[in-house]
């Protein structure tokens, strides 16, 4: 099920959406959950509780506050809703990027446009949720990108996530059950009981550690450089890699 949150000032308009998606939701014959916010307080107190939604529409202006400022609010909870504002001004279309917008759409919305851009949004969500994992971090519930996820360590009960980007996102797991949920995957491999690494990160291996991309050394136990090398081997030549002999 997709779900959509809309927040907006004008009734009017968060009429009209509903209506376009009663229409795409029959047409398509869509599972979706539909939810409107008159007020940017009301969604920001749901998505700090933990409620999280695929698809946001954010008008840019609502009283006391723009809609790129309450984006903002919103990424240091949810970092992969798809936020597409609306306006009846295109001031903002440059900014609204910065909160990585997913697009920025001019009122009145029609409904060939709109059908076509749930399209394209209903369908980058389908193809995150089959590479991502759900975590619940201190501050909420955080869908990982496992293309962006350099390697996992476990202290104790906690799982540290070191993302592409130098964010470390931490959660309650185990190792075991991360590698188990993570073993479909053909990137990752579990050099050291205390780490998984994605293998599209590699630097370097030698026999006592792996080098990532970002400089971390991972520590390979005695004996298991050889296994390590070969499984590394094996992925980079699935993926066609050029090799220099």
């Amino acid at each position: 099920m997709i779900k959509v949150a809309c927040c907006d000032d004008d009734m009017t308009v968060l009429g009209e959406l509903k209506s376009l998606l009663d229409r795409y939701r029959i047409k398509y014959n869509q599972e979706m959950a539909y939810t409107a916010f008159y007020s940017s307080l009301e969604l920001l107190a749901e998505i700090e509780r933990g409620v999280r939604y695929d698809i946001l529409f954010l008008d840019v202006i609502l009283p006391n506050e723009n809609g790129i400022s309450i984006a903002k609010e919103i990424r240091q909870y949810d970092s992969v809703v798809k936020i597409i504002f609306l306006t009846s001004s295109s001031e903002f279309a440059v900014q609204s990027y910065t909160v990585g917008a997913y697009f920025y759409q001019m009122k009145p919305i029609w409904e060939e446009n709109f059908f076509r851009l749930m399209d394209s949004a209903i369908s980058e969500c389908r193809k995150e949720r089959r590479n991502s994992l759900i975590l619940r971090c201190k501050n909420g519930i955080t869908r990982i990108d496992l293309d962006r996820l350099e390697y996992c360590e476990v202290f104790g009960r906690t799982l540290l996530f070191h993302m592409d980007n130098g964010k470390i996102l931490e959660g309650a797991g185990s190792m075991d059950k991360l590698y188990g949920q993570l073993s479909q995957y053909a990137n990752f491999v579990r050099p050291h009981r205390s780490f998984l690494v994605n293998m599209e990160y590699i630097q370097k291996i030698s026999y006592k550690a792996i080098t990532m991309e970002n400089m971390a050394e991972i520590p390979i136990p005695h004996g298991k450089c050889f296994e390590i090398k070969n499984l590394y081997l094996e992925y980079a030549f699935e993926r066609k890699q050029v090799f220099i002999s």
